[in-house]
């Protein structure tokens, strides 16, 4: 049976939205949530999880502008509207257990890699140290590579993209949506941040490599 607010801690669910709120005015900081754009998202327990209320700044965010979800991406004790992309979140938290945080935001770097990197459909990182603050990956020597899928106002077919991959076996910690920005996430908030600022810093490198290279 679906749970009700009733059921979540309201404690808990204050302190979700206030680090949801936190790490958005961040990012807007950044200039990587531009016109309203970008969602985040943590998980409440195994059924919900608080995600932002589509539409609104991120670098003005406050209690009132997170609201809960299912799942299945359905409001939960609200009449507001989660983003459009909400599947894509609850998506990540239903194939990774350990998963409790995703965060999706449009840099102007992640931007320009998915148009640059979309016929390749993937970006393949080698080499560099920073792929160690992805967890998991302990040596520069190691393959990253993030995937990027073809844009669709159809989230089921963005899905079904996603579950291709993941059910083919490859590791997955992150994607790009081309001409659109980066999902990835973590345990927990920490990791998640070092997570997109690693991605962000090595999709920059790589753009830097194409633009010097002869």
């Amino acid at each position: 049976m679906t749970k009700t607010l009733d059921h979540i801690d309201p404690a808990l669910l204050a302190s979700r939205a206030d680090a949801i709120a936190d790490a958005a005015r961040e990012l807007a900081a950044f200039g990587w949530t531009p016109a309203t754009s970008s969602n985040f998202s943590m998980r409440l327990d195994h059924d919900l999880a608080a995600i932002t209320i589509s539409g609104r700044d991120k670098g003005k965010l406050g209690r009132d502008d997170i609201m809960v979800v299912d799942m299945d991406g359905k409001a939960v004790g609200s009449d507001a509207r989660p983003s459009a992309e909400t599947g894509l979140h609850t998506q990540i938290y239903k194939r990774y257990p350990d998963a409790n945080v995703v965060l999706h935001t449009h840099s102007r770097t992640q931007s320009v890699a998915s148009r640059l990197f979309a016929s390749e459909g993937r970006v393949h990182l080698e080499g560099w140290e920073l792929q160690k603050a992805i967890s998991g990956y302990t040596t520069h020597e190691s393959v990253l590579d993030i995937p990027v899928f073809p844009n669709t106002q159809h989230m089921p077919e963005l899905e079904a993209q996603v579950d291709a991959w993941i059910d083919s076996g490859k590791p997955l910690y992150a994607y790009l949506i081309n001409g659109h920005g980066i999902y990835t996430w973590g345990r927990d908030m920490a990791e998640t941040r070092r997570h997109l600022e690693a991605l962000e810093f090595l999709l920059g490198c790589e753009l830097d490599l194409r633009r010097l290279s002869p």
